[in-house]
């Protein structure tokens, strides 16, 4: 089954862009010293988070699926990009991140070290966010 997800943003002024998805509002912004307010996270940071959070949501899901009492389930994620090119700058390396790490500390009733590399291989295929980081999708771009 397809589900289209939809997030519309907007202009709030100086560095702010306010977030609508579903029923829920956010706010992007830029640090002081990048010429923002600091009133919420980057765009960047959104990004990790996003796949943070679907990985400790798949992992949920899974848990549930299995019966397994999870207990334990913190996720960190870090990158690393050259800031240079999406600041204009430079254009020797590409945009986006370099490199992206995922750190999983995990913990269920009975499962081994084993089984928990084993469970974190599913829940990374089971996940749209790792899936479209790892493979491309077709972007469009429709200017109004």
């Amino acid at each position: 089954m397809l589900k289209k997800v939809t997030v519309e943003t907007s202009l709030a002024g100086n560095m702010v862009i306010n977030v609508k998805t579903g029923n829920h509002s956010m706010l992007i912004d830029q640090p002081k010293a990048g010429g923002g307010e600091d009133k919420g996270p980057t765009p960047l940071q959104y990004f990790l988070t996003a796949l943070a959070g679907c990985i400790g949501s798949i992992s949920l899901i899974i848990a549930k699926q299995r019966r397994i009492n999870l207990t334990k389930c913190d996720v960190k994620v870090e990158g690393e990009l050259d800031t240079d090119v999406l600041m204009g700058k430079s254009n020797d390396s590409r945009a986006g991140f370099q490199w992206m790490k995922v750190y999983v500390d995990l913990d269920a009733e009975g499962m081994t070290a084993e089984d928990r590399k084993v469970f974190i291989h599913e829940v990374d295929e089971r996940c749209p966010i790792s899936d479209n980081i790892a493979n491309t999708s077709k972007i469009e771009f429709i200017v109004e």
